[in-house]
């Protein structure tokens, strides 16, 4: 996509950086983000977690044949008789893997196992249990209990030779890998792994390890949004923690976008900031700066940033998506659940589906001004009738990173909603297999 920053923004309804609803703001990075082109062929095993990068279409029938889908006798349903219990003589055996090849006549039925060949002329299977034995290979089938058709699958049922097994933009999971297993497929194409570099700014940051001076703390955002980025799948670039100067910071944000097609900061694109991070992520790119209409993470900058003209590479390669995330550790893994996430996986090739929400009922009454998106951290819990029940951890600052490990969940508030009274029932996102 080639349209400026400006050009994506007049086409959205109500574009105001300074109040930007959350919708809003993520509509515009659905716009803004491009798709990686390269692809790559791999092993079945080696595709876990990847994004297929074209349809798979399926080069056989599945099931390949006609088969039993239950231990039992194969027979022909137009035989079975409505008001009596149908006797049929038993001349045979079909096993999975080794097929009852002969004739089969009228007035036969062929004892056979799940995942069998049904015998050519045979259209329906009777579960074992269903039957009663008669003398000398003998069997009956009481009247009732199958129909024409019963416990068969045919060839093709579950997918037609020719017919798209799995579609591109497929985030690949395990029971994918099994499908493709099934079809005799030893290989996949899938998108190239999306690269993402990310760093902490700020002067009072320190890296584990390094002694803790007066004033400062130690980085903690790079070790969540690192711990969030392989939920993904991504090929996670740290570069660090960088000192509040206008060179390191334009090294910082060259050596990313020359590394990776994403690029996070976290700290510096607050309204106020006495640093330079702001004024060199403008200096080096089209960005804008945002506040949006949310609780936690208020301050964050979007945008483009790329090689130096001449550099290396410049013109070979589109320009790094920026993500300017707010400082506060809890903003940080709000504003990337909100908006990042959903933004890479686009990146990556895949088609991202809408994160779930639990309904639950609010233990407590919660404050809430309409106007804005809050995201409140929450401990959801069951109680014995079944019905799901959520209450706040406390203290919903946007530094007090404690109440984000101790939360199962996050009280998710819309735009429009006002206070929220103790019974009510409130949306929330389940921390479960996200973070």
């Amino acid at each position: 996509m080639n349209d400026s920053l400006a050009q994506i923004a007049a086409r959205l309804q109500g574009y105001d950086p300074r109040a930007l609803p959350v919708a809003t703001a993520q509509a515009f990075i659905a716009a803004l983000v491009p798709v990686v082109a390269q692809a790559e062929a791999l092993p079945v095993r080696d595709a876990l977690g990847r994004v297929l990068a074209a349809d798979l279409i399926s080069p056989i029938d599945v099931p390949a044949h006609h088969n039993a889908a239950m231990d039992g006798y194969a027979l022909r349903g137009s035989e079975l008789l409505a008001d009596q219990p149908t006797r049929l003589q038993v001349i045979g055996g079909a096993l999975a893997g080794r097929a009852f090849d002969a004739a089969v006549p009228p007035g036969r039925a062929v004892r056979i196992t799940t995942g069998a060949v049904v015998p050519e002329g045979l259209d329906t299977v009777v579960p074992q249990e269903f039957t009663v034995p008669d003398a000398d290979g003998w069997v009956q089938i009481p009247a009732g209990a199958v129909r024409r058709g019963d416990h068969y699958r045919r060839a093709g049922e579950d997918l037609a030779r020719g017919a798209p097994a799995l579609r591109a933009g497929r985030l690949l999971r395990p029971a994918d890998l099994g499908l493709i297993a099934s079809l005799g497929v030893p290989a996949v194409t899938v998108r190239r792994r999306l690269r993402v570099a990310f760093f902490s700014t700020g002067d009072e940051l320190r890296s584990l390890g390094e002694p803790l001076d007066a004033g400062c703390v130690y980085d903690s955002n790079r070790y969540t949004v690192w711990g969030m980025l392989q939920r993904l799948g991504v090929e996670a670039i740290d570069l660090g923690v960088v000192r509040d100067r206008p060179d390191e910071l334009a090294a910082a944000f060259r050596a990313a976008a020359a590394a990776a097609d994403a690029v996070i900061t976290s700290g510096g694109v607050s309204v106020g900031e006495a640093d330079h991070t702001k004024q060199v992520m403008a200096a080096l790119g089209d960005v804008l700066f945002w506040t949006i209409a949310m609780r936690p993470g208020r301050p964050m900058a979007i945008g483009r940033i790329g090689l130096p003209a001449g550099a290396a590479g410049s013109s070979e390669r589109p320009p790094a998506i920026l993500f300017g995330l707010p400082g506060n550790p809890v903003a940080v893994m709000v504003t990337f659940y909100a908006f990042v996430r959903d933004a890479l996986l686009r990146m990556s090739g895949a088609t991202p589906a809408p994160l779930p929400l639990l309904r639950a009922a609010s233990r407590e009454p919660l404050r809430k001004r309409p106007g804005r998106t809050e995201y409140q951290r929450g401990i959801v819990e069951r109680d014995g009738e079944g019905r799901w029940w959520v209450r706040s951890t406390g203290a919903q600052g946007s530094g007090v990173l404690r109440s984000m490990s101790e939360a199962n969940g996050m009280i998710v508030l819309p735009h429009a909603q006002g206070d929220v009274a103790a019974g009510d029932e409130v949306e929330v996102l389940p921390f479960e297999g996200l973070i």
